[in-house]
C-alpha cells in the first residue's frame, strides 16, 4: 500500500523539519533515515563516509529505507542522495508517495553553509559543490510524485500546509486514517 509520505530533496531543503511537522499534524510516526543509519552504525554520517566511503553508506541507506517503509503509514525523511538510486525510487513508489521539497540554491546555501556535518560539502568550494549537486540531482528529483517549493521565507508550518494540500490534490486517500 502506498501509505507512507516520503520527503526527498537536497540537503538543507527542510525534509526533517517538515517531516516532523507533518508527523505531528497527521498523527503518524516520523522516521529520518539519516538518524536511523547513525543509530544502527553507532557512528555519525561523516564518520561512516570517512571510514567506509559513500558506496557503503548508500547501501546501508537503502537497507534502512526498506525497513522504515515496511512499517507503513509513516512520514519519512530521506537523505539527499537516497532518491538517486533506482531501487530506492521503486521501493518508495511501492510503499508511499514521494514529495520533492524543491529549494533554490541560495536558500540551500543559506541553510547548510555553517554545517560541518555535510560530508559531500567538505571540498575546497562547498557552494560550487552544492550548485553542481543541485544541477545533477534536479532532473532525478523531478521524477517524484509531487513537487512542493520550499522557500527561504516560509515557516515550517506554511511549507507543511502546502505539502498536505499537494498530497490532497494528488491522492486524498493517502491522508485518510485507516
Amino acid at each position: 500500500m502506498r501509505q507512507n509520505i516520503v520527503l526527498i530533496g537536497m540537503m538543507g531543503a527542510g525534509k526533517t523539519a517538515i517531516g516532523g511537522e507533518l508527523s505531528r499534524r497527521l498523527h503518524r510516526p516520523f522516521s529520518d533515515t539519516d538518524v536511523e543509519i547513525e543509530r544502527a552504525a553507532a557512528m555519525t554520517i561523516p564518520e561512516i563516509f570517512a571510514r567506509d566511503g559513500e558506496q557503503f553508506f548508500r547501501a546501508r541507506e537503502s537497507e534502512v529505507l526498506g525497513r522504515v517503509l515496511a512499517s507503513g503509514r509513516g512520514v519519512v525523511s530521506t537523505g539527499g542522495g537516497a532518491w538517486l538510486r533506482p531501487e530506492n525510487r521503486t521501493r518508495i513508489g511501492d510503499h508511499g508517495v514521494s514529495v520533492w521539497l524543491d529549494c533554490d540554491l541560495e536558500t540551500l546555501w543559506h541553510r547548510v553553509r555553517h554545517r560541518p556535518t555535510r560530508p559531500l560539502l567538505q571540498t575546497a568550494d562547498p557552494r560550487g559543490t552544492l550548485a553542481r549537486l543541485l544541477a545533477e540531482r534536479g532532473p532525478v528529483y523531478a521524477l517524484a510524485d509531487i513537487r512542493v517549493q520550499a522557500r527561504q521565507g516560509d515557516s515550517i508550518g506554511q511549507t507543511a500546509t502546502r505539502v498536505i494540500e499537494a498530497i490532497r490534490d494528488h491522492d486524498p486517500a493517502i491522508l485518510e486514517d485507516k
